[in-house]
């Protein structure tokens, strides 16, 4: 008897031994699964198995299974074997369905699973000598199980890490392909190449942000109703990555149209921009990994979008500041460049524009019979549009001096020249007037200007006669001029509002009683020197802020 047990144990040991040389050469889990599950199915001659194990997520997952029926594999509980309130669960399943024997599998530290055995062939119950040989076969296959795990586990974090270096890879070789591109076209098409090239979708939209709403840049969606729910929503919606179940959740409308991933466009934590993405040609989900490499493709891309955007703009300022520059030497020009010398008349002239371009103007005319015309206007507006009404100004001013008309008659005619060409609501104000170098006569007309001052012994006479703005419409009533018989000493100031209203940092304003009480501290200096201190006291009052208007003076002061 005691022969016949040694017997035994031999072929156990000798079957265990084969056993463990056998699951130990190969590090392929099915392989050694399917050696357990066999070697039990020899040894205790049952015709139906399975062997579970935890997954990642902590749940029982059948690996192999043989001679269970449909019903058997789908009623398996999903539980957890370090729960044990879910083992019921599992004492119910193998009731249910007449599984005599389970067993946990055991690593050196954790369970790895179970192993389940139906019934023997000859309904004998499994007793000790079978439930140790089976620990014994468990413990042998955990470590050729674990072994196996562990390689599995390489070779996934292997595969994850080659995945990220070629997307590294190809994301560096993409930004020096966006770094050096500037069109914003061929920018898009590189942006959604690398996207359906590396994730593999079909429907897809690229929309970018022009500070007010979200443009189509590229798209495969056929209904575009989705942009107009896009622009209807808070742009803050899309600052962070929205994945499908959020998307179905909270964008019904975008998960209808067969969107599953949102990807933010982002420069400076600002969005500037969305990749919106369908379901991936090959069905996979979008992994970290993925997601991962649509945010950097779309960071470059931004930028590149950005840097194209603001290319065209330094190019357009570039541009229009070269036009500006020549429109600004052009206007220079326009002006007078050489003050006549009289015998009772000195006259000093002084312009500044706030901008590149003005919109005023001064002339000084020497008429043929010896005569001087002295102009200033203030055009409304400033740039170009006003620059141009001025040279028209000073072309229709220069022309009508030529022909020596009466100052009232040049005056109706010159309003109705600047009515005809003025549009969207432009006006000129303007004042001129004739100086009569032998008789110290000075005849003006103010049309809409302000009121130039006129010094006499301490008394200031503002110059107000005359008529309408120049340019609201055509002349009805007449303009009316004024003449005045000069003596020596006398002081005429002609200035533009940029004079008055300049500000200083506190946006407080020069004002016309402090420019009429610094003049008459002046009055008794020449022409030059009176101009002078003018503008140095204007200057000093706005201590160097930017000013909205054009500066112009003109005085004039009888010897």
């Amino acid at each position: 008897m005691q022969s016949k047990k040694n017997n035994n144990a031999l072929r156990n040991l000798s079957a265990l031994v084969d056993f463990s040389s056998l699951i130990n050469s190969s590090l392929e889990l099915n392989f050694i699964l399917n050696n357990i599950l066999l070697t039990c199915f020899g040894k205790f001659h049952t015709t139906k198995g399975l062997i579970a194990l935890m997954c990642e997520k902590g749940k029982l997952e059948i690996k192999l299974h043989k001679g269970l029926k449909k019903g058997e594999l789908t009623d398996f509980p999903l539980i957890d074997l370090y729960n044990e309130d879910q083992e019921d669960m599992l004492k119910e399943y193998l009731s249910k369905h007449k599984y005599p024997l389970c067993q946990k599998i055991y690593s050196s530290n954790k369970v790895l699973g179970i192993i389940i055995l139906g019934e023997k062939l000859n309904k004998v119950e499994y007793n000790d000598d079978d439930k140790n040989f089976l620990k014994t076969i468990q413990n042998i296959g955990a470590t050729a199980i674990e072994n196996s795990l562990t390689v599995e586990e390489l070779k996934s974090v292997n595969r994850n890490l080659d995945s990220k270096v070629n997307q590294l890879s190809s994301l560096f070789d993409l930004g020096k392909e966006f770094s050096g591109v500037l069109d914003i076209e061929t920018i898009s098409k590189l942006l959604v190449f690398s996207i359906l090239g590396q994730l593999f979708v079909s429907r897809f939209s690229v929309l970018i942000h022009d500070g007010e709403k979200f443009n189509i840049l590229e798209s495969k969606i056929k209904n575009e109703k989705y942009l107009d729910f896009i622009n209807e929503s808070d742009t803050e919606l899309f600052r962070n990555v929205i994945e499908a179940n959020e998307i179905q959740s909270n964008f019904p409308q975008l998960f209808e149209i067969g969107i599953r991933l949102i990807i933010p466009m982002q420069i400076k934590s600002e969005t500037k921009g969305i990749i919106l993405l369908g379901n991936r040609m090959n069905n996979l989900k979008y992994t970290k990994s993925d997601i991962e490499y649509a945010s950097s493709l779309g960071s470059l891309a931004i930028i590149s979008i950005e840097n194209s955007r603001l290319f065209d703009e330094a190019l357009e300022k570039q541009k229009m500041e070269k036009d500006l520059e020549i429109a600004r030497k052009i206007q220079s020009n326009l002006l007078p460049d050489t003050v006549p010398v009289l015998k009772n008349f000195e006259i000093a002239a002084f312009n500044k524009s706030a901008k590149q371009v003005g919109g005023d103007y001064y002339d000084i005319v020497k008429l043929e019979d010896g005569r001087v015309t002295v102009a200033v206007a203030d055009v409304s507006g400033k740039g170009v549009q006003a620059a141009l009404l001025m040279a028209n100004m000073q072309a229709f001013l220069q022309s009508i001096c030529k022909q020596n008309i009466e100052l009232v008659k040049a005056s109706n005619l010159i309003n109705d020249l600047v009515s005809e060409n003025t549009v969207d609501g432009s006006f000129i104000t303007f004042f001129w007037g004739q100086l009569d170098d032998e008789n110290k006569e000075f005849t003006y007309v103010n049309a809409g200007h302000n009121p130039p001052l006129l010094i006499r012994n301490g008394e200031i006479t503002k110059l107000k006669k005359g008529g309408m703005i120049l340019g609201v419409m055509a002349t009805v009533i007449p303009y009316l001029s004024e003449t005045i018989s000069l003596q020596k000493d006398d002081l005429i100031v002609l200035f533009t509002d940029g004079i008055t209203e300049a500000m200083d940092n506190d946006f407080s304003e020069y004002s016309d009683e402090r420019f009429e009480e610094f003049v008459s501290k002046v009055k008794l200096n020449s022409a030059n020197e009176i101009l002078d201190s003018i503008t140095h006291d204007v200057f000093d009052f706005t201590k160097g802020a930017d000013q909205s208007d054009d500066i112009t003076c003109l005085v004039i002061k009888v010897n």
